[in-house]
């Protein structure tokens, strides 16, 4: 870390509409936030990153299949191999599962239809670096607007993320998507990559409606913050 702000780097890819407000709500929970272009091969020197939401090349064949080529993404799974914090959000999450980042995919919501509203999430693990200032079971108010939002893994998929504790968020009470399980996030096997698809960069400030999102950011900025910051290692 060469600041005394955590220096948190926000992808920005063609077609994203969500990539402004993480900067911002990063900036606003005191990190230096600075944007990274989908072009570059390398990465700054940053102490994470985040995947931000919206619409990467369009959306175009399935969300965020496009976006997985990105050169940058290549500085970001070398990052995130070295034990780099990696967070992904709505899109980002949809990214960081297409580029086998996470496990999981992400399908058109249940409905059919866009869904865009609060929701209601359960924090199923607070022992990582994204949900450390969450406590056990607690509900977080946190917004959704996709139409791709349906997280599925098959049984024995589903059970190896079961029996590794990877799943960190479920909806509770009100499963907008139909995913499986009501699986709002999940992180990998390490612990350092986390992909959710609630917006906590719009559940930041009171004038919103929630503050719960600055839990999430908050934390990630805490873990980025500090300087003796281990890789993380694998659930037991």
């Amino acid at each position: 870390m060469t600041s005394p702000q955590p220096r948190i780097g926000v992808l920005r890819f063609p077609g994203a509409c969500d990539d402004r407000d993480a900067l911002w709500a990063l900036a606003a929970l005191d990190a230096e936030a600075v944007f990274v272009w989908h072009t570059e091969t390398e990465l700054p020197d940053l102490d994470a990153v985040v995947l931000p939401g919206g619409f990467s090349y369009g959306d175009y064949l399935r969300c965020g299949a496009i976006a997985r080529f990105a050169p940058a993404m290549a500085a970001v799974s070398e990052f995130a191999s070295d034990g780099g914090l990696v967070l992904g959000i709505c899109n980002g999450f949809q990214i960081l599962c297409e580029a086998g980042l996470l496990p999981g995919v992400l399908r058109p919501n249940e409905s059919l239809s866009f869904v865009c509203r609060d929701v209601p999430l359960r924090v199923e693990r607070t022992d990582t670096p994204f949900t450390s200032r969450c406590g056990p079971g607690q509900q977080l108010t946190v917004p959704v607007k996709h139409g791709e939002g349906c997280f599925f893994a098959d049984d024995d998929l589903l059970a190896e993320l079961d029996e590794a504790r990877q799943i960190v968020l479920r909806y509770d009470g009100d499963n907008p998507n139909g995913s499986i399980n009501d699986i709002a996030g999940v992180v990998n096997a390490d612990g350092n990559v986390m992909g959710l698809m609630p917006h906590p960069e719009h559940a930041v400030d009171p004038v919103l409606g929630s503050t719960d999102g600055a839990l999430i950011l908050g934390a990630l900025i805490e873990a980025s913050s500090d300087q003796q910051l281990a890789p993380a290692t694998a659930v037991s």
